[in-house]
């Protein structure tokens, strides 16, 4: 297992030097999650800390951010999703990354092979940004407990669709929601949801 920290993960992200720990504390306050995994895109107690409009300001250049979070149970990787933006995430408690690159998508049929998947271990407490072109969906509990993850991104992510594209084709048949382009395995059931399914290999699991 590879760590955030280790020389590996800087063609994904990079580390950020900010101050947790009051973010730590509100999501250890927060009512446990009893299965599966829930994702939400805005929070006010998060956004209400003072690390919001750091993030906002600072590591976003003053653009409208959202404050969420993703908890839960998973071990698997199901799909993967990019943005045209970096995202944050922010551990509570210790958890897995799976990680790849959007540059080796086969955008002839919108394929990717999920044996270029990544593992990556992040500690409680650290903050990482992943890049625009960085492959990832929901992380991954660390010795079978709860996870907790804290996201960032530009307001409006990952929420519904206001305008589909005139063609459903190309690249235009992974746009799932707002600034998402994303890529299902046949075992997740995204299919029923609209996703795409272009994962071949295994679904990669911790």
């Amino acid at each position: 297992m590879k760590s955030v920290h280790d020389i590996e993960f800087k063609q994904y992200g990079r580390v950020l030097d900010v101050d947790t720990a009051e973010f730590v504390a509100i999501m250890k306050a927060k009512e446990a999650i009893k299965e599966g995994v829930v994702y939400e895109p805005s929070d006010a107690d998060l956004e209400a800390l003072p690390l919001f409009k750091q993030m906002q300001d600072e590591v976003y250049g003053g653009l409208e951010v959202e404050f969420g979070f993703c908890s839960g149970y998973n071990n698997k990787l199901n799909a993967v999703e990019y943005h045209r933006s970096s995202e944050i995430d922010i551990a509570a408690t210790d958890l897995i990354l799976m990680l790849g690159r959007q540059q080796d998508i086969d955008y002839t049929n919108n394929t990717y092979e999920t044996k270029n998947i990544e593992c990556f271990f992040v500690p409680a407490g650290t903050a990482v940004e992943l890049y625009a072109t960085t492959l990832h969906y929901a992380p991954c509990k660390e010795n079978n407990e709860e996870f907790r993850c804290g996201v960032v991104l530009p307001k409006g992510t990952n929420l519904p669709l206001q305008v589909k594209p005139v063609e459903n084709k190309g690249e235009n048949q992974l746009l799932f929601a707002a600034n998402k382009w994303l890529i299902g395995h046949s075992e997740s059931g995204v299919d029923k949801d609209g996703g795409f399914i272009g994962l071949i290999g295994e679904n990669t699991t911790i």
